[in-house]
């Protein structure tokens, strides 16, 4: 039996010249502000780029810059294994608070509206400069939180690195819900979206409501996961206080060895494939999750 074909759509002339213009606008920026900056980089990234008045002058090294940079830039090989150890530990904690959060915000509770733009408003106001000023003045940190936990005598039984990633955890835990507004709302859509008579259902046969987070609510949040997962490694990624970041930004006006715009632009390369492989690698281990679930 012959499946029926959709009825094709037939645009005008000028339907058809309309469309067409408006994403010439945003294909002429692309190329102009965007595309053609990024093959600047990566030609300048095997060059010894040198700003002269009025013109720049390029001299080929071929890969120079970056050997120099994973063989003897240790300052720029520390800043990526933190950033690479911080996304780590932000990843799953800012999904997971965030989520409960939303959970908690998305009940029918008085007072819910206050509180949702009370999570929100740290993502209008944590610019760079902001940020940096409450690190300085410790309000992104618990206060007293040494007094607290006594983390020396905690490393003599538990492994170093537990220790390490509580401590870092406990220091910056302000910091990850400054971080989780957006991730927040994006939750709170998912769930509102919800079908209420699934949980209608499951509750007729008897299921609790942790076995219908578990089995209900988390499978049917995947797509949000995933989409909140690269919403944040990509916002940990370019956010301006980054270590990485602020390296390759005060090196493009120095010279010498390790300097210079050629050389920032090698350390820009690096740190995009770094970041690029992360955000793959978040992605297929929350895609397979989601395969497995639907099985």
């Amino acid at each position: 039996m012959k499946k029926n074909k959709k009825p094709k759509i037939q645009y005008s002339r000028s339907e058809v010249l309309s469309g067409y213009a408006f994403c010439a606008v945003w294909l002429v920026g692309f190329m102009v502000f965007t595309l053609y900056p990024i093959i600047q980089t990566l030609i300048f990234s095997f060059s010894n780029v040198s700003v002269q008045t009025g013109h720049i002058e390029t001299e080929s090294v071929g890969f120079s810059n970056y050997v120099y940079a994973l063989s003897q830039d240790a300052t720029f090989q520390q800043g990526l294994k933190d950033y690479a150890i911080k996304l780590v530990l932000y990843v799953p904690v800012i999904t997971v608070v965030s989520l409960i959060l939303a959970m908690l915000l998305n009940s029918k509770l008085k007072g819910t509206g206050f509180f949702r733009t009370v999570f929100f408003l740290p993502v209008i106001i944590t610019s760079g400069p902001v940020m940096s000023i409450f690190i300085e003045e410790g309000v992104a940190s618990f206060p007293g939180v040494d007094k607290l936990i006594d983390f020396e005598s905690l490393a003599a039984t538990v492994p170093a690195f537990l220790v390490d990633a509580l401590q870092f955890l406990t220091s910056e835990f302000i910091m990850i819900l400054w971080f989780s507004g957006i991730q927040i709302l994006v939750f709170m859509t998912g769930l509102q979206k919800m079908d209420k008579n699934m949980y209608e259902a499951a509750q007729i046969d008897g299921a609790s409501k942790w076995e219908m987070f578990w089995k209900l609510t988390l499978p049917a949040l995947n797509p949000t996961i995933v989409l909140n997962v690269v919403f944040t490694v990509v916002m940990q990624s370019v956010f301006s206080l980054n270590p990485v970041i602020t390296q390759i930004t005060d090196l493009m006006n120095k010279t010498g060895t390790g300097a210079g715009y050629g050389y920032s632009s090698a350390l820009a390369w690096i740190y995009f494939i770094v970041m690029a492989a992360l955000l793959g690698l978040s992605v297929l281990v929350f895609k397979k999750h989601e395969r497995r679930v639907k099985r």
